[in-house]
């Protein structure tokens, strides 16, 4: 399996760029999630590297080959769609084998290598079946078995869950796991769901408007988010921002002015170009000591019930919190709210989004 490497990668339709001068190593023999919104460029990146889509400027390197001028069926990328893209008409066997016989492979090396590929995904009883009598789930195998029959360099997969249910999608991000560290594959893998970004990826990138925020593994990203996008986006409910006027520092605490005169105490000292403080909702708690909310500054917008936790989202004079709670703990209906929040997982950013005394040094990109 082959590295992934680009090199000032520009795509332009006309004169509309939108990739920009993305640098990049995917790994070898890793799976690399390309996570962002809708319209940030991680789809036109991978068809890209597939080479569905040519590279306006920039170098694009599988392995050590340069491929941009290269043909799709040469550069050694075999593609998982959103859509499964099988043959109606045909068999699962024969939609398996499908890449297989337009290269001529023999006949008895297709039949060897088509029932091994369905041993490993568990579709040895469905090969003689049309793809309409299959689940969802099975048919993303059947894709996933067409493009594992080809024995790529790279698999790419373009959301190829979205399709599925809920459970489904548990079963086949499991599923995906388990093929590529039994495979040792080099995958790329794109969506928008930052759970299957957290539970399949090695490697997370994450893009928006074109750019590359920030690169590292998925627990990385989420404890030390490279600007106040970064940290938005990876975390449901989202990190808590509040913006704030003033500082006072102490030897080994803070004091923080909120926009609108709310204070809070913190047992760190704060950045002085620091102007927006991030909390994940986790980590803040009802009854410490850090802030404190008069009865008349907040309203109670409701809460999610989830079975062992629940997220009350509060109304405050400065913005929305949502903080964390154990199931059957409710906030109270009268008097201050107490709030303390985890100085150690607090977060800090400057007026342009950057973060500030975080340990992200795989970085590039601006809010």
């Amino acid at each position: 399996m082959s590295q992934v490497t680009l090199s000032n990668a520009v795509k332009r339709y006309g004169a509309v760029e939108v990739l920009h001068g993305i640098d990049l190593e995917i790994a070898a023999n890793k799976l690399t999630v390309l996570l962002g919104p809708s319209g940030c460029g991680k789809s036109t990146l991978l068809r890209m590297i597939a080479g569905l889509e040519d590279i306006s400027d920039g170098d694009l390197r599988i392995g050590d080959r340069l491929v941009n001028d290269v043909d799709p069926s040469r550069r050694g990328c075999a593609m998982v769609f959103q859509n499964y893209a099988l043959y109606p008409h045909q068999t699962v066997f024969k939609n398996m084998a499908f890449p297989l016989k337009m290269k001529g492979t023999p006949k008895s090396e297709i039949e060897l290598k088509v029932r091994e590929t369905a041993k490993v995904l568990e579709l040895e009883p469905l090969l003689d079946r049309l793809p309409r009598d299959l689940s969802g789930g099975q048919r993303q195998r059947v894709a996933m078995g067409r493009a594992m029959i080809r024995n790529p360099e790279v698999f790419l997969f373009d959301e190829p869950l979205s399709n599925l249910d809920a459970e489904l999608r548990v079963k086949m991000r499991l599923e995906i796991a388990r093929l590529q560290k039994e495979l040792g594959a080099t995958m790329i893998f794109v969506t928008h769901d930052q759970v299957e970004a957290m539970t399949l990826a090695d490697q997370v990138v994450i893009m928006n408007g074109g750019h590359v925020q920030q690169v590292g593994a998925p627990l990385d990203i989420y404890n030390h988010p490279a600007n106040r996008f970064v940290a938005g986006f990876i975390g449901s409910p989202s990190m808590n921002f509040l913006p704030f006027e003033s500082v006072r520092n102490a030897e080994n605490a803070a004091v923080v002015r909120l926009e609108g005169g709310l204070e809070i105490a913190l047992d760190r000292v704060v950045p002085d170009t620091a102007r927006t403080l991030g909390v994940r909702p986790e980590h803040v708690s009802v009854g410490g000591r850090n802030l404190t909310i008069p009865e008349d500054q907040f309203t109670t917008l409701g809460a999610e019930h989830l079975g062992d936790r629940a997220y009350h989202y509060v109304r405050l004079p400065f913005g929305d919190i949502t903080i964390l709670q154990a199931e059957g703990q409710a906030l109270p209906q009268t008097g201050a709210l107490s709030l303390g929040l985890n100085a150690d997982r607090v977060h800090f950013f400057d007026a342009d989004g950057l973060a500030l005394g975080q340990a992200s040094d795989q970085t590039t990109g601006t809010t």
